[in-house]
C-alpha cells in the first residue's frame, strides 16, 4: 500500500510538472510571438512593425506628389519600374560579380548610363537624382530605387503590394556591361543570362508582369510612349494575352531592332517577349497568366522581392513592407479578354500540355491605343 502511495503522489507531482512546464512554454512562445508582431506607431499615426520604417512615410508623400503627379500610374511609374530592374540585374555568378540592386546604375552613372541596353535610362536617373539627394540620410541609392519602384507601382489598380526591404549599403563599383538583357537577345540567350543571376523560367516570365505597365520610348524613338498592351494604366493579364496573337516580325535595323509587328494598332510587341510567348520552355507559364490574376499578382510580387535583393544577405536588411500603400483593385470592367474584332483564330497559342483559355473579344470597332503621355 505504501508503495503505491508513494507511485501515486509520484504520478501527481510529475502531472503538475508537466503542467507548469508546459504553461510556462507557452508564456515563453506566446512572448516571443508578441515580440514579432509587435507594432510602433508613428509620428503620422500609422503602425510598423520596426520603428526605423517611419521615416519612409513623409518620403512617400514626398514621391507621390513630385514624383508621380500625385499617385499616377504613368510614365514616372513606368520608368522608376525600369530602373529597378536595370539596376538591380547587374549581378552574375560566373563573373563573381555580386553587385546586384545596390544603385551602381546611379552612383557610377558614368559608365553603365553609357551601356546599350540602358538607353533611355538616364531620363529616369535625371529625374530622380534630385530625390536620391534629399532623402539619402535615410535611403542609400539603391534602398532609393527599389523604395521608388514599390511605391509607384501602388498606384497602379490590379498591381500586388510589392515588398520593400531597407538598409543596402551604397555601391563600391560600377556593374559590368552586358549584364541586362536586351529585346532582341534570344530566348536562349536570356534563360542563360538570368540563370546566372538565379532566375528560372518561370520567374522571368513573371517579372514580365511589369511590361503589362510599360511603354517603349528608345525601342523605336519614332514612335516614343507605345505600350506593351492596350491596358498599361492597370496591372493586369492583357499583355499576355495579346502579345500572344499573331505578328510580323521586322528584320533587326536600325531603329527598330528587337521590335515585332503588332496586329493591335497603336501597340509595340518585343521580339524577345513575342519569342518568350512561344517557346516551349516558357509557353505555358506564360499562358497560365492570362486568367489568374491572383497568381500573376503573387509570382510577381515573389519576383519583384528576390530581384530588389540581389547581392544582399535578406537578413541583413530591416523588411519595411508595411509602408507600402495598398494598390487599388483592378477596375470592375477589367477581365482576360480578346482586343474588338479578333478571335481565337488570331491567336498563336504555344504550350502543347493545356488548351489556350476560352476567351471573347470586346464590342466595338478597332480602336488605336493612345501613347503613354510624358510626364
Amino acid at each position: 500500500m505504501e508503495l503505491r502511495a508513494s507511485s501515486s503522489s509520484a504520478m501527481i507531482l510529475t502531472t503538475r510538472f508537466l503542467a507548469l512546464f508546459l504553461s510556462l512554454g507557452f508564456q515563453v512562445v506566446h512572448a516571443a510571438t508578441t515580440a514579432q508582431t509587435k507594432a510602433f506607431t508613428c509620428a503620422n499615426g500609422q503602425t510598423v512593425s520596426n520603428s526605423v520604417c517611419c521615416a519612409l512615410f513623409p518620403i512617400i508623400d514626398d514621391l507621390q506628389e513630385n514624383l508621380f503627379d500625385g499617385g499616377e500610374c504613368g510614365e514616372e511609374v513606368h520608368e522608376s519600374l525600369r530602373l529597378t530592374f536595370h539596376d538591380a540585374i547587374g549581378f552574375s555568378n560566373a563573373l563573381h560579380f555580386t553587385g546586384g540592386a545596390d544603385g551602381s546604375i546611379v552612383t557610377f552613372a558614368d559608365v553603365e548610363l553609357g551601356f546599350h541596353a540602358n538607353i533611355g535610362i538616364d531620363e529616369i536617373v535625371d529625374t530622380q537624382l534630385p530625390f536620391i539627394a534629399a532623402h539619402n540620410a535615410t535611403l542609400s541609392t539603391g534602398d532609393f530605387i527599389q523604395f521608388a519602384g514599390a511605391v509607384g507601382v501602388s498606384n497602379c489598380p490590379g498591381a500586388p503590394r510589392l515588398n520593400f526591404l531597407l538598409g543596402r549599403p551604397e555601391a563600391k563599383e560600377a556593374s559590368p556591361d552586358f549584364l541586362v538583357p536586351e529585346p532582341f537577345n534570344t530566348t536562349d540567350m536570356i534563360l542563360s543570362r538570368f540563370a546566372d543571376a538565379g532566375f528560372d523560367s518561370d520567374e522571368i516570365v513573371a517579372l514580365l508582369v511589369s511590361h503589362s505597365i510599360a511603354a517603349a520610348d528608345h525601342v523605336d524613338p519614332t514612335i516614343p510612349g507605345t505600350p506593351f498592351d492596350s491596358t498599361p494604366e492597370i496591372m493586369d493579364s492583357q499583355f499576355f494575352i495579346e502579345v500572344q496573337l499573331r505578328g510580323t516580325l521586322f528584320p533587326g535595323t536600325a531603329g527598330n531592332q528587337g521590335e515585332v509587328e503588332s496586329d493591335v494598332e497603336g501597340e509595340m510587341r518585343l521580339q524577345s517577349d513575342s519569342e518568350l510567348a512561344r517557346d516551349p520552355r516558357t509557353a505555358c507559364e506564360w499562358q497560365s497568366l492570362m486568367t489568374d490574376h491572383t497568381k500573376l499578382q503573387q509570382v510577381f510580387k515573389a519576383a519583384m522581392l528576390k530581384l530588389s535583393i540581389l547581392g544582399h544577405n535578406e537578413n541583413d536588411l530591416v523588411d519595411c513592407s508595411d509602408v507600402i500603400p495598398i494598390p487599388p483593385p483592378l477596375p470592375s470592367n477589367a477581365g482576360p479578354h480578346l482586343p474588338p474584332n479578333t478571335t481565337l483564330k488570331d491567336i498563336q497559342a504555344a504550350c502543347a500540355a493545356t488548351p489556350f483559355p476560352h476567351l471573347t473579344a470586346l464590342p466595338g470597332p478597332s480602336t488605336s491605343i493612345s501613347p503613354v503621355p510624358p510626364s
